[in-house]
């Protein structure tokens, strides 16, 4: 297995599709869905090590993420129509801080309208775009870290260190909403997928330009120490951890 940094505009599949050409199998799979929007950590499972893509579901994830109040869209990110408009709140970080506790721990999050989820067989997003009003149900996640790693209004930049299942789109939604506002996800960078982290990951232009040898090289056995997350996301400061990155 290897760790991808996938592009925005890539979806998930496009990045399998790369290495099942470089390395002439089908059998290439990944261990976690990145949004188109988003970017960062793929991992990319080949040959046998794709029985291993439950496991690595069950890895914490690490998100940075820019919420963009003032508005609410369709699909919850920046791809979607505006769904409605608030006045962006007048909040000092300290507040803010405190009006983010009740997103922290295990919390009962919906799903995004245009998600993956299925409803009696049908991808949720199928539904949605049918014309259909989808209702979904709620579940269950487990938000581990949500810092603040800066606050320049309409803009918020958190980190996030959380479970499988967790949606960053719906975490948006949901901070707005709490907030009397409304928000949406204008930008998603995931940073390590347990030990795999972004700084490690491959290129997918490099990648795309190498023969089948050395795509072999860059894999690496999969087992559970892959599972560990590093301990600096969990202690060191959010606006460390995401240092430049710059949200769209």
């Amino acid at each position: 297995m290897l760790a991808v940094d996938k592009p925005s505009g890539w979806t998930s599949h496009d990045v399998v599709a790369v290495m099942r050409r470089i390395l002439g199998t089908k059998r290439v799979g990944h261990g976690g869905t990145l949004d188109p929007l988003a970017t960062g950590v793929l991992p990319i499972l080949v040959g046998p090590a794709t029985k291993y893509v439950d496991r690595l579901h069950s890895a914490p994830k690490v998100y940075a993420a820019a919420v963009r109040f003032g508005m609410e869209t369709t699909t919850d990110d920046r791809e979607g129509p505006a769904r409605r408009e608030a006045a962006v709140p007048s909040l000092g970080v300290g507040d803010l801080d405190a009006a983010l506790r009740p997103f922290r721990g295990e919390i009962s999050q919906v799903p995004p309208d245009r998600s993956a989820v299925k409803v009696e067989g049908r991808r949720a997003y199928a539904i949605a775009r049918s014309g259909t009003e989808v209702r979904l149900e709620p579940r269950t996640v487990r938000v581990e870290r949500l810092a603040i790693a800066s606050w320049a209004p309409p803009q918020l930049r958190l980190l996030i260190v959380c479970g499988s299942g967790t949606y960053v789109r719906s975490l948006a939604r949901d901070i707005g909403r709490s907030l009397g506002s409304a928000a949406h996800l204008g930008a998603l960078r995931r940073l390590a997928v347990g030990a795999l982290t972004v700084d490690r990951a491959a290129d997918v232009g490099r990648l795309r330009a190498a023969n089948a040898d050395e795509a072999t090289a860059l894999l690496r056995p999969a087992d559970d120490r892959l599972l560990d997350l590093d301990q600096r996301f969990r202690s060191a400061p959010a606006g460390e951890l995401l240092g430049a990155w710059e949200a769209a």
